[in-house]
């Protein structure tokens, strides 16, 4: 395969939770492999770090604030990225949140509520937005970020794996309805990856202690480390995959 494949170039890439650990780290790598990036998440000053980083390193950016469990914000998003470059190449949804820890009996219906309209609601209308606009130009990339927390169990965040298990459902569902349009879609399964996102699980002696025991790599992952993988998805290396949850863990599935 020619390394060509992975190239970016020129693409249009909308990357949400960009501001910092996976989501920046992946709108660094995209810069670096030629795509022009438009970064997302809901404080404008934090993106605009992240976006100068790009330019001074040689890359194209533009920040976009928006908060994806808000439908306003996400036709906001959309809407800009369209005037200001007429396509969407590339779709990463990547924003998150995940405001309680403990036990699945004890969350409350608030909570619930927050974690499925960013975590999986907001996948879902901006991936249909993003489509919407892909399916004119017959060809487009969506890459979703789920967790391993979506494939077993997780303990302590339950609400969390549960909108993240959607996520991989709703990958396969619209990869299934939007192939014909030539229209890639596919998902990322971190393990426990050191972001601040994540602190609360890797600063818990406990926690790490068990991820590092149960991964085969026997360590947690860094978020640069996600980076391949979504290159990767979605570049033209990708080109015959769709539909498809790649897990990034460290081997703590096997």
């Amino acid at each position: 395969m020619p390394i060509a494949d992975f190239s970016l170039k020129d693409r249009i890439a909308i990357i949400t939770g960009a501001s910092r650990g996976i989501g920046q780290a992946i709108a660094l790598g995209f810069a670096e492999a030629g795509a022009q990036v438009i970064l997302s998440s809901r404080k404008q000053a934090d993106l605009e770090k992240v976006a100068q980083e790009i330019e001074n390193s040689g890359g194209k950016a533009r920040a976009i604030a928006a908060h994806t469990g808000k439908k306003e914000d996400i036709d906001r998003l959309v809407d800009e990225t369209l005037k200001a470059f007429g396509r969407i190449d590339i779709l990463v949804n990547n924003a998150g949140t995940n405001p309680v820890f403990g036990s699945i009996l004890d969350i409350s219906a608030e909570a619930w509520d927050k974690i499925m309209a960013v975590n999986l609601k907001g996948y879902f209308l901006l991936a249909q937005r993003a489509a919407r606009a892909m399916k004119e130009r017959g060809k487009g990339a969506i890459v979703n970020m789920a967790s391993t927390g979506g494939i077993r169990s997780p303990l302590g965040i339950g609400a969390y794996g549960i909108s993240k298990a959607g996520v991989i459902m709703l990958t396969k569902v619209l990869a299934s309805e939007l192939g014909a349009y030539g229209i890639r879609v596919n998902c990322i399964a971190p393990g426990l990856i050191a972001t601040k996102f994540s602190e609360a699980l890797w600063k818990n002696p406990q926690i790490r202690e068990h991820a590092e025991r149960t991964a085969s790599l026997h360590r947690i992952g860094e978020a640069n480390e996600i980076v391949g993988a979504a290159i990767y998805l979605a570049s033209d290396a990708a080109s015959y995959v769709t539909g498809e949850t790649l897990p990034v863990c460290g081997g703590s599935l096997v």
